[in-house]
């Protein structure tokens, strides 16, 4: 990805670390995809029905990852207070996400790239989220 090249090109100050920022907007980037193909794949699964709440929980945690990723991209007008509860949002999605998916793992295997995508997004966001004052 780019996000480390478009950190670094930002003209104006950037009030956390680049490095660690962008690996979180890559982390949550990459989970947002990753629960998105996971409902999607869900949904293709004979046993549809039984993945319902999966499902739910994969497109939630899309959508909040995605938004986590676009707000973080954004400096200009800077307010931490957001930037926290968006980081806390996405661990709380992350976390449900992630619990969701192991409990379909060793019967899917997207669900078990997913839970690990979620785990990672979670950890990512948990690492900045210690940093910002």
């Amino acid at each position: 990805m780019r996000t480390t090249a478009m950190m670094e090109t930002y003209p104006a100050s950037i009030n956390l670390d680049r490095e660690l920022l962008a690996r979180v907007v890559d982390a949550a980037a990459e989970c947002g995809q990753a629960c998105t193909s996971c409902a999607d794949a869900c949904l293709s699964e004979e046993m549809v029905a039984d993945l319902r709440t999966c499902i739910r929980t994969n497109l939630d945690c899309a959508d909040i990852c995605e938004t986590t990723a676009r707000v973080l991209s954004r400096h200009t007008g800077y307010d931490a207070t957001i930037t926290r509860a968006q980081l806390e949002a996405c661990i709380a999605a992350c976390r449900s996400c992630g619990n969701e998916c192991e409990q379909h793992a060793e019967m899917h295997e997207h669900c078990r790239v997913c839970a690990d995508a979620c785990r990672a997004c979670e950890t990512a966001c948990a690492e900045l989220l210690a940093t910002i004052g």
